[in-house]
């Protein structure tokens, strides 16, 4: 299904989402395990039986922390999907899935590498 895109770690993050429409079918375990090994230090987690792309990111204090969460938000607008985001004191969270397919689509993996190239 990927090699179609030719996806390595230097181009995930160079494409865009497409919409996920409510009959989108959800990557298998597979397809999950190909796109996560693009990734750097994101993990899978399952809550409620619903896998989930996740990362913590660590800053040296809060307003740092607080400027990344915001450019996360802003780039979750760009490209129309939105992840969960918990700021703490030099700490923030992400986590993204697709919640109309309740399971992990292309998108998140996209967005992930994303975020990882507005980490300071």
């Amino acid at each position: 299904m990927f090699n179609e895109f030719n996806l390595n770690d230097e181009t995930l993050n160079e494409l865009r989402c497409e919409a996920c429409s409510d009959d989108a079918i959800a990557l298998n375990y597979d397809q999950q395990q190909a796109l996560l090994a693009l990734l750097n230090e994101w993990h899978i987690v399952e809550r409620e039986g619903i896998p989930q792309l996740e990362k913590s990111f660590k800053f040296n204090n809060f307003l740092s922390a607080w400027s990344f969460a915001n450019r996360v938000a802003e780039l979750a607008e760009e490209e129309f999907h939105h992840p969960a985001i918990l700021l703490e004191w030099g700490k923030v969270t992400v986590t993204w899935w697709s919640h109309s397919i309740k399971g992990l689509h292309k998108n998140d993996f996209i967005c992930a590498a994303k975020c990882d190239e507005i980490t300071p």
